[in-house]
């Protein structure tokens, strides 16, 4: 069996692996247009210092992202965070990060302590049970227009905007709530009270009792950075990788596929998994697969870059780092204490992170990069107290990075999926699908992966 698998991301290479693991005699090949694999996950240096400038950690809540790295042999080099306290810059001060359920309040007197809202807003919490109910929730709807009827202005724009569309890199009034907060959405399928639909359905289950083995971590890296992971898996030779190589068209044939590049070679396979963005991915299914193509296509992405200091001499808050609001008036719209969050930085040097770019923002990234890191220096007395003349710097962009979840984003994967599915030994993952999370990307790279071999796989003999 012949498998080509289009990108090496981290959703690429766990489809490559997974084929190459379950079927050992397959020929897997993954093509990459860029220099390096990894897509969001990338290493960099600044002042010597090796770190990630993409993703930086993962959830070990699911299990996915865990077990991929002790697949690939790195379970003794995983790290967990040295702190977890972190911050929200909201109604123009810094504030502790509220708890609360994947940004929307579920609970008063856990935003309360946080002194973020008045106490009107913390009154319409408390009293959102008692509005008359909504009716089924059986369309989409945003994010924003939903916390906004039922929580108000304040709680939306100074907790749910900062929080949601920050982790998202999104317009909350654009988002989709399913997508989003899916727990919630599926609880409110039968109407009801928002912030009854956020709070937990059942008990946790009790965990089972400890064993030998490490508990998983709340949120994990590694020693040197996640983006070891991808490097760790292209090299372990059980499949092909080859860099600097773009795929520019898929064909069916009578046998199967016939991949095309842009360096006028042609490659035949069994079986196509189009892990790459939504755009590129729309280009190459729209032979195959025009349907959806033409939903790739309407796809929207929000672009940012990572403007990394190196600094001496500062205190900064302690925590891990920390979110700005969107009415705050800054162009910085994240910050990440890197060398308070993560083990490894030398003594007295301070990693500070900031991310730029929002959606809709079609100005600030035409900037260059001196440009972007004065515009950092320059907000960061007010934000965290730190002025200091960088060591070193680093700016890295990631265009068109973040795929939107916009409302009707659920419906519009369905039918991708379904005309996708129409293709027999043709897939797609990544995270323009079901989750931009790692954990939840390596599941969209399984997932293709055991599809393509229960269509394509040869039934095992005798």
């Amino acid at each position: 069996m012949r498998v080509v698998v289009v990108g090496a991301g981290i959703s690429g290479l766990t489809a490559a692996w997974t084929l190459a693991s379950r079927c050992p005699d397959a020929e897997v090949t993954v093509l990459e247009s860029s220099a390096v694999v990894g897509g969001k996950l990338k290493l960099a240096q600044v002042a010597g210092v090796q770190f990630d400038v993409g993703a930086e950690e993962l959830v070990g809540r699911r299990p996915e992202g865990i077990d991929l790295i002790a697949d690939a042999g790195l379970a003794e080099e995983m790290i967990s965070p040295l702190t977890s306290r972190s911050y929200l810059f909201t109604a123009g001060a810094l504030h502790p990060m509220p708890r609360t359920m994947m940004g929307i309040p579920a609970d008063a007197d856990a935003v309360r302590e946080a002194g973020i809202l008045s106490e009107d807003a913390l009154a319409r919490i408390a009293n959102e049970p008692s509005l008359p109910p909504l009716p089924p929730l059986t369309e989409d709807v945003s994010v924003g227009a939903l916390t906004r009827a039922r929580l108000g202005e304040e709680v939306t724009d100074r907790v749910v905007e900062p929080i949601l569309g920050g982790i998202h890199s999104g317009l909350i009034d654009a988002m989709s709530f399913q997508a989003s907060v899916p727990p919630a959405a599926a609880a409110l399928r039968a109407g009801g009270s928002l912030v009854a639909a956020l709070r937990p359905r059942a008990p946790r289950p009790t965990p089972p009792p400890q064993t030998d083995a490490k508990p998983r971590p709340v949120f994990a890296s590694l020693t040197g950075g996640l983006g070891r992971l991808p490097g760790e898996l292209a090299s372990a030779g059980s499949f092909t990788v080859r860099t600097s190589v773009t795929a520019s068209a898929i064909t069916r044939t009578a046998t199967g596929f016939a991949i095309d590049t842009t360096g006028g070679e042609r490659l035949v396979a069994d079986a196509v998994i189009v892990s790459t963005p939504a755009a590129p991915s729309a280009k190459l299914l729209g032979e195959l697969a025009p349907a959806a193509a033409a939903e790739l296509a309407r796809f929207e992405t929000s672009s940012s870059a990572m403007v990394t200091l190196a600094l001496r001499g500062v205190a900064l808050p302690p925590g891990s780092g920390m979110l700005i609001g969107i009415k705050e008036g800054f162009t910085v719209k994240g910050i990440t204490f890197f060398s308070q969050k993560w083990p490894g930085t030398p003594d007295g040097l301070q990693l500070v992170r900031a991310s730029v770019g929002r959606a809709g923002d079609t100005q600030t990234l035409q900037r260059d990069d001196d440009e972007l890191v004065a515009i950092v220096r320059r907000e960061l007395p007010a934000l965290i107290g730190a002025d200091a003349e960088p060591i070193d710097t680093l700016v890295t962009r990631w265009m068109d990075g973040q795929p939107q979840y916009n409302v009707g984003h659920l419906d519009r994967v369905a039918r991708i999926k379904a005309a996708v599915a129409a293709v027999p030994g043709l897939e797609v993952c990544g995270a323009s699908y079901d989750g931009v999370g790692i954990p939840a990307v390596i599941a969209s790279g399984r997932t293709a992966a055991a599809a393509v071999l229960s269509a394509v796989a040869p039934e095992p003999t005798g």
